[in-house]
């Protein structure tokens, strides 16, 4: 999951923020003001720092305008007061969204999910690479270390675990033909799912799914006789 850094010299807020997000599955580190973020982002770099705008010395301001210019990092700003020129000028130095307190925890997570989301890696093109543990899959991406699957537009895929299983071992194995029993055990029954014996039925779901045109499927081919193939970019 995201490593994300809450700033606030409110600690008992940061901790009931840092507590919900870790219960969510978020590696999360706490800073009480810009020294400790400083010191913070030095040691791993953040997938996203949730920042809080009044804080003594210097403000959110003034640290989304510095995250900006020297880290890869979303930033969700929060503030004590729901004031239009606060969001306005927040965005202005690169935050990417914005939260009034107070605020409900599961808003708070579905703005982190949403900023998360639009800052995915999008499908490599034209040799460019993604970043470790993520593989094209025609014009989606799959992220093997959060387990999703995401369209052109960022926007994450409905799919079942067994799914997920069928698109990692494809995705993670571009030009190579995989057997049938080995997609079975590539991608097995998980929790209450139904156990489907027959991995073409499991291939043509899924290619319902996906494939624009499933008659003519282009992510994953039939290789008759052997198995299934998913073409190199």
């Amino acid at each position: 999951m995201a490593d994300i850094i809450v700033v606030d010299d409110e600690t008992d807020v940061a901790f009931m923020i840092a507590d919900y997000l870790q219960a969510k599955g978020y590696q999360i580190r706490t800073a009480s003001g810009g020294a400790e973020l400083r010191e913070a982002i030095a040691v791993a770099k953040a997938d996203l720092v949730v920042l809080d705008l009044n804080m003594p010395g210097e403000n959110g301001f003034s640290l989304a305008r510095w995250l900006r210019e020297h880290h890869d990092t979303g930033i969700l700003m929060l503030t004590g007061a729901d004031s239009v020129f606060d969001k306005v000028a927040g965005l202005e130095v690169g935050a990417d969204d914005y939260l009034a307190k107070p605020f409900a925890p599961v808003e708070l997570e579905a703005r982190i999910a949403a900023v998360l989301r639009r800052r995915r890696p999008r499908r490599a093109t034209n040799g460019d690479v993604l970043p470790a543990g993520h593989f094209a899959f025609g014009t989606y991406v799959f992220d093997a270390n959060a387990r999703d699957l995401s369209d052109a537009d960022g926007v994450t895929m409905s799919l079942t675990p067994m799914e997920l299983d069928l698109v990692a071992a494809f995705a993670t194995r571009p030009g190579q033909v995989i057997g049938r029993d080995e997609l079975l055990d590539l991608a097995p029954p998980r929790g209450d799912e139904p156990f489907d014996r027959s991995i073409d039925s499991r291939i043509t779901r899924l290619r319902r799914r996906l494939e624009k045109d499933p008659a003519k499927p282009e992510l994953i081919k039939t290789i008759r006789g052997a198995g299934y193939l998913h073409p190199r970019g």
